[in-house]
């Protein structure tokens, strides 16, 4: 027996990184998963590999019509949902001073607008009892240079947590953040185009983790299966990192 036995399960932003890795361990875990992505190539590719039928859905979460027709899916194939990971993001460096409009709305349309409907517009179909996650970062909490933009987006994201864990407390339905440090996913290897600075970037990031190297995305998503399991079950309003002790010391 699974974990998540019989759970119906939302993952935005699941076709890489620690979307794609999440959602294949829901999956063997027994959820019946849903994901989104923008790309319907790379939708189609990680359903594929994620199997367990789980079903992906193109679509971008700033596009709210979008998030429509990912709930019409699962309300058509499932009836119901009790686990939603508002997990889709992005993050480009932009020093102050070289911000543009563009940044900033792209990162806000992503990180903040598409988690708030990511989240509201599940609610008619998320079971009281539920759980939400979202996914924030170490950023959020601390200083990154030439980072400002998205670090604000995630600082946004857990106080959402706060909140929306008291705006369903009437509902019992648990909202936690679930906050990576440095992991090896294409988004962080994206950052730095370059091969030798990305190489130096990660070799930077890894001298300030205790555990003296970065997470590996299954390392988040077995902590992602913990939030959205009973185990759970008083765990709310919380910030979890998964950061080798990045963030904490």
């Amino acid at each position: 027996m699974g974990r998540l036995d019989g759970k119906v399960i939302v993952v935005t932003g699941g076709t890489t990184g620690i979307g794609f890795a999440s959602a294949k361990r829901f999956a063997q875990e027994g959820a019946k998963v849903f994901f989104t992505g923008r790309r319907q190539a790379e939708v189609d590719r990680a359903e594929k590999e994620i199997g367990h039928g789980a079903v992906g859905v193109r679509g971008d979460v700033s596009v709210l019509t979008d998030l429509d027709a990912l709930y019409a899916r699962v309300k058509q194939e499932a009836g119901h949902l009790d686990v939603v990971f508002a997990n889709a993001g992005v993050g480009e460096f932009a020093a102050l001073g070289s911000i543009t409009e563009e940044h900033f709305d792209k990162t806000f349309d992503i990180n903040v607008k598409g988690m708030l409907f990511t989240v509201q517009k599940a609610l008619p179909l998320l079971k009281d009892g539920g759980a939400v996650i979202l996914t924030g970062s170490t950023a959020g909490s601390a200083g990154s240079e030439a980072f400002s933009v998205y670090s604000a987006t995630k600082a946004a994201i857990r106080s959402f947590a706060r909140t929306w864990a008291l705006d369903l407390k009437g509902r019992r339905i648990r909202v936690n953040t679930l906050s990576p440090g440095p992991i090896d996913t294409p988004g962080l290897n994206g950052l730095v185009p370059d091969t030798q600075g990305a190489k130096q970037f990660k070799e930077y990031l890894t001298s300030l983790i205790p555990l003296g190297r970065m997470g590996q995305p299954d390392e988040v998503a077995k902590t992602a299966v913990f939030l959205a399991s009973d185990d759970s079950s008083f765990v709310n309003g919380a910030e979890l990192f998964v950061d080798g002790g990045a963030g904490q010391v």
